[in-house]
């Protein structure tokens, strides 16, 4: 995965990010399991970045992409 240098930090994020609000909200059935596997496989393939926000079923996703991340040995951005 190609990886950006964040502004002047050293910071490095994919190129490529994973959008989350479908995994909790707004675009029909979820599952938990199902998103949890995807999170991990993108972590795989060398993603870092992760675009969730707090109104997506009102704190829901951020609850899953934790779950998801915890244990996860991965510098996120």
């Amino acid at each position: 995965m190609n990886k950006n240098r964040f502004g002047n930090s050293d910071l490095q994020v994919s190129q490529l990010g994973l959008g989350c609000m479908g995994m909790s909200e707004f675009y029909g059935n979820y599952n938990d399991t199902e998103s949890i596997e995807v999170i991990h496989h993108a972590i795989e393939k060398g993603i870092n970045f992760f675009d969730t926000a707090d109104m997506y079923g009102l704190g829901k996703n951020e609850i899953l992409v934790g779950k998801a991340l915890k244990g996860k040995e991965t510098r996120l951005f």
